[in-house]
């Protein structure tokens, strides 16, 4: 897959980015091709080799279509989850690593159902915040909206499922 400098790009369990430079560097006799990518969140600067751009997950923006799925799963979809800590920990990281914004939903809705019900730890807090985040940015990039209106239109579709949309940390 190939991007283009100025294209938003998901660098998964980092989230949206923009593509700001193309460049090349030898390491001994071999070239090697890079995207230099900013990570909008923190302003992170990344550098993803050609070679690797699979492997990482680099992937272009969310459809509206995929968000439209998203938004119904967190008001209707069932989320499940393991009852024990490290089990559910393991599994929601694997999806946030996924970069599958449909598992990064799953991740959200399982914490914000656990969290209404008891405290999360201190590593669940800080992966519900990443996954609200991460939601955040991409339905933002995609549907071309301001922060808050994502933030909004998440909310109201977790309402339908009787949960609250998480504060962010």
């Amino acid at each position: 897959m190939t991007f283009q400098v100025g294209e938003k790009v998901v660098y998964p369990n980092h989230g949206v980015g923009t593509i700001e430079n193309i460049s090349s560097r030898s390491f001994g006799t071999q070239a090697e091709k890079f995207y230099l990518l900013r990570l909008s969140y923190n302003s992170l600067t990344v550098m993803v080799p050609f070679s690797h751009v699979d492997q990482v997950g680099l992937r272009k923006v969310t459809k509206n279509g995929e968000i439209t799925k998203v938004l119904n799963y967190l008001a209707c979809g069932e989320s499940k989850g393991c009852h024990d800590w490290k089990d559910r920990f393991k599994e929601n990281s694997a999806k946030m690593q996924s970069g599958s914004l449909l598992e990064i939903a799953e991740v959200l809705k399982c914490l914000a159902r656990l969290q209404s019900a008891k405290p999360l730890s201190f590593r669940e807090k800080k992966m519900l915040d990443r996954a609200r985040v991460m939601l955040v940015a991409e339905m933002a990039t995609s549907r071309g909206l301001k922060d808050k209106d994502a933030v909004d239109m998440l909310g109201k579709a977790l309402a339908k499922s009787s949960l609250r949309f998480p504060e962010p940390l």
